[in-house]
């Protein structure tokens, strides 16, 4: 290209939006250092602070969802849609990008409506199995649409579907490392079965509170644990088990077989040291599992929008690539499927193999590829 080239690129609300955006900037900076970007978001939104720390200009709008549970706090949307649309209009106009990227999210929908009036070439990236309203509705006028699941072509137009993944930290694609030698790094015994429990990064209530009733269990089994807890729960855990902590507060552990951590930084040593995952089944969560290729139990967090949590885990269960136990099933399903995992190899390569069919860890590189046939 020889001007410089403009992308303009919107996604919020949470991460699950806000992190593939960013990973797909990433990737055409590296291929045009000097090209010029610039982010719409919600006000008040993570991506307004997300965003700048990756180092990328944002632009806010005063615009949010539908409140289902307060129906009264919805009489100004109207008004909130409008001038959402007319400010992304003068944004798109002062800006000039050659080309929008939506990942969805409140933010996501004016800025991409407006793109595609003003005939700017939108494309779109959906990370759920059961595309948000915002991303269905851009998707009618976009070029391209890149899906993280297949069969997606009932929600969007056929010939626009691209079945590519989700864009995921590079650092998941290319720090995994040998299991026995992550066990040894997080100071865990490499022959003893280690289980990785991950809640997101505020943690989760359900799998904290399934760990309480069954850890009794898994010190009985001799199974090693790296509990991700959640800023919420991590003192009461760590107090409640008696685990002695070291000097950063990070690393409490009971004889080296749990180790309980609020946050872990280096989630590729923790994928690589697992045998067996526990997870909610958030889409970037789940593409990262993909990767990784640890055999996993899936804990859907119920109150997703429109439950796509349970379709996003839904569809690694019919391909026998994982295992589901609903948030409401936990005391009784828990332990009983996460040991038929955990006692049976064969079962555990057979889900590790499956899992290859969403393993997409060129993601970002192939979507940025074919964004680029497209508009040459």
């Amino acid at each position: 290209m020889n001007k410089k080239l403009k992308v303009l690129l919107s996604g919020g609300g949470t991460g699950g939006h806000i992190f593939p955006a960013i990973a797909i900037a990433d990737e055409i900076k590296k291929r045009f250092p000097d090209a010029e970007f610039l982010f719409i978001g919600a006000n008040g939104k993570m991506e307004m602070e997300k965003v700048p720390q990756a180092g990328y200009k944002i632009e806010g709008l005063n615009i949010a969802g539908f409140d289902r549970g307060n129906l009264l706090k919805n009489i100004g949307l109207p008004f909130k849609l409008v001038s959402s649309l007319i400010k992304a209009k003068q944004i798109i106009k002062e800006f000039k990008p050659d080309f929008a990227v939506g990942t969805g999210g409140f933010a996501s929908g004016p800025a991409l409506f407006m793109a595609a009036k003003m005939t700017i070439p939108t494309f779109i990236q959906e990370q759920n199995s059961l595309p948000g309203k915002t991303n269905t509705a851009n998707g009618k006028k976009a070029k391209a649409v890149f899906t993280a699941y297949p069969d997606m072509e009932k929600f969007f137009p056929h010939s626009k579907v691209f079945f590519l993944g989700n864009p995921i930290r590079e650092n998941i694609v290319s720090g995994m490392e040998e299991t026995s030698s992550a066990k040894e790094k997080l100071g865990l015994d490499k022959n003893k079965l280690t289980i990785l429990s991950v809640g997101g990064s505020l943690g989760s209530r359900t799998l904290n509170n399934g760990w309480k009733d069954n850890l009794d269990q898994l010190k009985e089994k001799g199974y090693q644990l790296i509990w991700q807890t959640g800023k919420l729960d991590y003192k009461e855990i760590v107090d409640g088990c008696q685990l002695s902590v070291d000097g950063n507060n990070q690393q409490p552990t009971t004889n080296n077989q749990i180790q309980i951590k609020e946050f872990i930084k280096d989630m590729e040593t923790a994928y690589s040291a697992a045998d067996v995952i526990v997870s909610r089944a958030g889409a970037i969560a789940i593409s990262e599992l993909s990767v990784a290729q640890k055999p996993v139990v899936l804990v859907p967090f119920p109150f997703a929008a429109e439950d796509h949590q349970t379709k996003n885990a839904m569809n690694l269960v019919e391909k026998n690539a994982a295992r589901m136990v609903k948030d409401s099933e936990m005391k009784e399903k828990f332990w009983n499927t996460l040991s038929e995992i955990c006692e049976n190899e064969n079962v555990r390569k057979e889900m590790s193999e499956n899992l290859k069919y969403f393993a997409k860890p060129n993601a970002a590189k192939e979507i940025v590829d074919e964004i680029f046939k497209i508009i040459k």
